[in-house]
């Protein structure tokens, strides 16, 4: 059987980083049986992230990749009535939320002021965490934000890149059903496991009162978490 591993739930999520949320939302709009293992250190992960998946005995990295493998080994149709044009959307705005995540993980780890509410929902969410662990994985944090150049904006002009993606997530997004149509796509997959990571969140960050102000953003986000038996 298929294994996911990925972070953690929280806050009545399948997983609190919006890649792995992202292969789970997509294993289950396809109806694929798998297995969820949830753990904390990605040290022995492909590349030393998570998600990844244990497929026999391949093991598959990256949440792009697995998307693309389990569609190529079982035949999924998910996407097959995209035209080149979509598909060129599709990988726009993949590659859009790998920057949105920065945000949204800075708004977690880094912002003073949400970062008490996030660890303190961690702690509550799972005793098995210290308070000293998610220390050092906040200074881990600051080192990637600093690396990565999002560490070294001040938190309006932070925001302001993850609200101005967010911003073209709700043009795109029709007033009701999908992307692309009535029927949800691996992309759908892919924004819910963002939004949801926003909006189910109970931190009022500048990203979840933006969604607020777009309800038909989380009507999508809603309805992807209602077909994935959320």
């Amino acid at each position: 059987m298929l294994t996911l591993f990925s972070y953690p739930e929280l806050f009545g999520l399948a997983d609190n980083n919006p890649f792995g949320l992202k292969v789970f939302a997509f294993l289950k709009l396809c109806r694929l049986a798998f297995r969820h293992e949830h753990i904390l250190d990605p040290k022995d992960a492909p590349r030393g992230q998570l998600p990844f998946l244990v497929d026999g005995d391949e093991t598959i990295g990256d949440s792009d990749t697995i998307i693309a493998h389990l569609t190529a080994r079982y035949a999924l149709t998910i996407d097959t009535a995209l035209t080149p044009a979509q598909r060129d959307t599709h990988l726009l705005v993949r590659r859009m939320l790998d920057d949105l995540y920065w945000v949204m993980s800075y708004s977690r780890w880094k912002d003073a002021r949400f970062w008490p509410l996030f660890r303190d929902a961690l702690l509550r969410g799972h005793p098995e965490l210290t308070v000293e662990a998610l220390e050092a994985a906040r200074e881990y944090n600051f080192k990637r934000y600093h690396f990565q150049g999002i560490g070294r904006y001040e938190p309006e002009a932070a925001y302001a890149r993850g609200l101005a993606e967010l911003g073209v997530l709700a043009s795109l997004l029709p007033a009701s059903g999908f992307v692309f149509g009535a029927q949800p796509t691996s992309l759908d997959a892919g924004i819910y496991g963002f939004t949801a990571n926003i909006w189910f969140y109970a931190i009022d960050t500048p990203l979840k009162n933006f969604l607020r102000s777009r309800p038909h953003v989380v009507a999508h986000c809603h309805a992807v978490h209602a077909l994935i038996g959320g």
